[in-house]
């Protein structure tokens, strides 16, 4: 009898061990290698310094992964900030270059100041959370304009519906802001400073990657690019 019951709480011993030793299942996916190399990029830039906190970053290079035909420049609109900062970050991470840090605006019916309020309808006047894959140049009402496909169902599927583009607008400048206190809104479209416009397009059409971001659960939570 002693020595059964010396085996089991040898056993017992053995499986409260066990149990806290073995480290909690994880699900994040493990970036690959070009991912990996690419996250060195947020310390080399100093990315903090100019407001882009590293979990935006990280959840760029994130859906960047399920973009493997992207060239490796990435535009992070960061729409959890107030359209009165520089919250427009345009990254060539291949050069690991900072190539733009500028102004960009939402959506007249997201919020004044800050956006809140996101939608994929048409005529919402919204702008639309997620990722997008950059395509060719038209010369529309406002210029020289840049198509956008959505990426994502049910968040920006429609936007090339909705004719959801990067364009340029006089709303979007510091001038604008003194005078207001925040930038000029769009129909949904995130629109960028009118100097900038030609420069901005040529370095991100064609292929690459827009990733406009907010803090909302219900996006973080159903994003199939971040779950």
């Amino acid at each position: 009898m002693k020595k059964i019951l010396a085996l089991a709480l040898s056993l017992c011993s053995f499986t409260t061990i066990s149990n806290h030793s073995l480290p909690a299942p994880v699900s994040v996916t493990a970036p690959d290698a070009r991912t990996a190399s690419y996250m060195a990029v947020y310390e080399e830039l100093r990315l903090d310094e100019y407001g882009l906190r590293r979990d935006v970053f990280e959840y760029a290079l994130k859906g960047l992964q399920k973009m493997p035909s992207i060239r490796p420049v990435i535009s992070i609109a960061d729409l959890s900030q107030p359209s009165s900062n520089k919250r427009l970050y345009i990254i060539d991470l291949a050069k690991r270059k900072l190539l733009f840090n500028t102004y960009v605006a939402h959506g007249r019916n997201s919020g004044e100041l800050n956006a809140l309020n996101f939608s994929n309808k048409n005529s919402s006047y919204q702008s639309s959370l997620g990722f997008y894959q950059t395509m060719q140049t038209y010369q529309g009402k406002h210029g020289l304009s840049l198509k956008l496909k959505g990426l994502e169902k049910g968040f920006n599927d429609n936007a090339y519906d909705r004719a959801i583009v990067i364009h340029g607008a006089d709303y979007v400048c510091e001038d604008f802001i003194r005078r207001t206190g925040r930038l000029g809104r769009s129909q949904g479209c995130p629109a960028i400073p009118n100097d900038l416009t030609p420069t901005i397009i040529e370095a991100i059409k064609g292929g690459t990657c827009l990733f406009l971001y907010h803090p909302s659960q219900q996006y973080l939570k159903m994003s199939s690019f971040l779950s």
